[in-house]
């Protein structure tokens, strides 16, 4: 297996046109533990650690742009304001060793169903940059994830940044896992107010992140109909019912070791529930819209 250790992007796009087989690696906290369970054999790795342009964010325009090398610990420290959701997402991850190591970079490219930042990125309507010697694309996070452990990306694509909307209203994500701590999640749910709009993200309940588009227009539409995004009251008990059936819905799980099918779309509409509870609390905490007449 050949070692390459690029010490900027240019020879890191360079390396991976010509060796199209070659995994990246930051972290290493999923590749290695697939090499050292014999489970991959890669032809070659691709060091990204040296290269400090994957290393660094930044925003304009209301737009964060987080370098695929961006630690989950940094992004906890330095980004908890401007993307809380992601931060929230990335406290659960692993053991402060796993996160003083892993990035979003790295989670994307495993393009696991239960990767934990990936509900987050389909709320929030992020966008992934993949750049190879042939240019720079942008993929919707919506689009990126092509099947379990499958992406979007291109053989001599790497990832180098994912573009995420700095928070317009309030993010919230939970998860459910065997324990509270170093667990795949059983399942997860990610969402975000920016009024007018509602956006959901769901993992480990699918082949695929997944998002529940109709969850969404359904709680966009009802706090529209009732004027409660411009006058924030109590949210309806049957409107939080709904969207919570409506997002258990939107699951395609399986049954497996750590969970049923059942139990998943259960979950799912409970975290769905007190999601929007604690997120439209913190709205109307804020003022949410103009004031009430």
């Amino acid at each position: 297996m050949d070692f390459l250790q690029p010490r900027s992007l240019a020879d890191a796009i360079a390396a991976k046109a010509e060796f199209p087989g070659a995994v990246p690696i930051a972290g290493g906290t999923d590749v290695m533990v697939e090499i050292n369970f014999d489970t991959r054999r890669p032809e070659a790795l691709l060091d990204l650690n040296r290269v400090s342009e994957l290393a660094s964010w930044q925003l304009s325009d209301g737009l964060v742009r987080l370098g695929a090398g961006v630690t989950y610990t940094r992004l906890i420290a330095e980004l908890g304001g401007l993307l809380p959701g992601l931060a929230m997402a990335a406290r659960t991850v692993g053991s402060p060793q796993i996160r003083n190591r892993g990035t979003v970079g790295g989670n994307l490219g495993a393009a696991s169903p239960a990767g934990d930042c990936h509900p987050v990125l389909l709320a929030a309507g992020a966008s992934v940059e993949a750049t190879s010697v042939r240019g720079t694309r942008m993929i919707p996070a919506a689009e990126f994830f092509a099947g379990p452990k499958r992406n979007a990306l291109a053989a001599d694509e790497l990832i180098t940044s994912v573009l995420v909307p700095a928070a317009a209203g309030p993010q919230q994500f939970a998860k459910i896992g065997t324990r509270n701590a170093m667990v795949i999640a059983v399942c997860a749910f990610a969402l975000e107010l920016r009024p007018p709009a509602v956006g959901t993200g769901i993992g480990s309940a699918g082949p695929t992140p997944l998002r529940a588009p109709a969850a969404e227009e359904f709680l966009a539409g009802a706090l529209a109909e009732s004027g409660l995004w411009e006058c924030p009251a109590c949210l309806p008990d049957q409107v939080a019912q709904r969207f919570g059936e409506l997002v258990a819905a939107a699951a395609r799980p399986i049954d497996d070791v750590r969970g049923t099918a059942a139990y998943r779309r259960h979950a799912l509409s409970v975290l769905a529930r007190r999601t929007l509870g604690w997120a439209w609390d913190s709205y109307r905490a804020g003022g949410g819209g103009p004031k009430c007449g």
